[in-house]
């Protein structure tokens, strides 16, 4: 009996008919992933918690009395961002979440057989308006792909020098401009600054961007942070995170190679930053953590030792839809699996020196490219600094990199048995230059 159990219960757990809301099997926002985001209507425009399941947004102001009197005091009323829920911690994530799972189950009436409370509740997710998800006081980029650092480095400093000494030792990374990190469907502006008019010149000129860049990244939201001079284990670091986005960290490459010596990217990173609206949460993405592969070649120093696998299998894709392509076509096809900082070690490193992290502070995985041509996430890598061109599916254009009007598209998903644990669209059209 008990074996026929244990049998049965996977197939339950995987199952895409555990709601009372109908959800397609290729749909990103099944029952097993219940992301949340900040969310307005016409009718309503006060930002708000939302939670995406389906084709559909529950509206958790709407479902509040479902909730315990503490949650909804501390992370519901009155907030119209997910500050409070990320600093609430892990037991008031995990409650948010097994209330939500029971008022959308379908062994649960309260929701489902109610048809005033649902009326008001459950919103067509074509007929809502996304925000950012949170109030971002500070944002980091790391450079945590193995391959992709590889790359780069081959294609400025050669095969032989392609990585750095320190960085096998550990995660790279910049502080970036929160205050240019925008939302999905947010227009980008191609920028412009100091650059090399060719690869001889020794002074610089000014003018728009000439190669402009996508890079494939995911970021994370911090929870509740740590206090000024103390850090963050290890050991701790999962409770830290509250949950993942797609990033795109669009780059103005010719500017960054003019600036970035001594100290590292500037404005070639700061003009923006794009994010997809939904905080997938790690309970989702659980199920999806890889088997650990400790490093040895050379072992990290002991604080940034992992134990067990904070490594997860999310399938990314990068398409671009230029002004006269009547369909995007995708161009890179990777995965987050390929990174060799995991967010856990990023975080724990970030803090380390006493740097106090708070709820909202979003930190960036950087570029994440895997080892066939296919699998590279930025343009640079797929042209290999503008000696390839890039074939845009059968629409005839081609690329090295991005031109005004293109529309950068990326998405992601893990994949479950008959459901998805997905992350909606991550999107931006580049603009023409200002005139300056």
């Amino acid at each position: 009996m008990y074996l026929c159990l244990l049998l049965i219960l996977p197939l339950y757990q995987y199952s895409s008919t555990m709601s009372f809301i109908e959800v397609a099997e290729d749909s990103d926002f099944s029952y097993q992933n219940l992301p949340y985001g900040i969310f307005s209507t016409l009718s309503n425009p006060t930002p708000r918690i939302g939670v995406a399941i389906g084709d559909w947004v529950l509206d958790v102001t709407a479902v509040k009395h479902l909730f315990s009197p503490e949650l909804v005091e501390k992370c519901i009323d009155g907030q119209t961002t997910l500050n409070a829920l990320m600093g609430a911690g892990r037991p008031a994530w995990t409650e948010f979440r097994n209330t939500l799972k029971k008022i959308l189950s379908k062994d649960d009436p309260s929701l489902q057989n109610n048809a005033g409370l649902r009326a008001s509740a459950l919103i067509a997710a074509n007929e809502v308006t996304m925000h950012l998800p949170a109030q971002i006081g500070d944002y980091t980029d790391f450079y945590s792909s193995r391959n992709h650092a590889t790359n780069v480095g081959t294609m400025f400093r050669g095969k032989d020098n392609a990585l750095q000494p320190n960085w096998l030792h550990l995660p790279v990374g910049y502080h970036g401009r929160a205050s240019s990190v925008v939302l999905s469907g947010t227009p980008v502006r191609r920028p412009s600054g100091q650059i090399l008019p060719s690869p001889t010149a020794t002074t610089p000129v000014f003018g728009p961007c000439r190669l402009l860049d996508y890079e494939l990244e995911m970021g994370f939201f911090v929870g509740p942070g740590n206090k000024f001079g103390e850090s963050i284990k290890m050991e701790d670091a999962a409770d830290q995170i509250f949950g993942m986005v797609l990033m795109n960290d669009w780059s103005a490459r010719d500017i960054q190679k003019w600036e970035y010596v001594p100290l590292g990217p500037f404005n070639a990173k700061n003009f923006g930053t794009t994010i997809s609206p939904w905080v997938v949460t790690m309970d989702a993405l659980a199920p999806f953590r890889l088997p650990l592969e400790p490093k040895t070649d050379p072992e990290p120093l002991p604080y940034l030792v992992e134990k067990d696998s904070y490594q997860f299998d999310i399938k990314l894709f990068t398409a671009i839809q230029g002004e006269n392509m009547t369909k995007p076509e995708v161009v890179t096809s990777s995965n987050f699996k390929y990174m060799y900082w995991s967010p856990r070690q990023q975080l724990v490193h970030h803090s380390v020196t006493g740097c106090n992290m708070r709820p909202g502070d979003l930190l960036g995985s950087g570029t994440i490219s895997g080892t066939e041509p296919h699998e590279f996430g930025c343009l640079l890598e797929l042209c290999w600094k503008g000696t390839k061109e890039v074939k845009l599916g059968e629409s005839g254009e081609i690329r090295k990199f991005l031109k005004d009007g293109d529309d950068v598209i990326m998405t992601g998903y893990a994949q479950g048995m008959g459901y998805r644990v997905g992350f909606g669209k991550c999107t931006g059209k580049v603009l023409p230059a200002q005139q300056v």
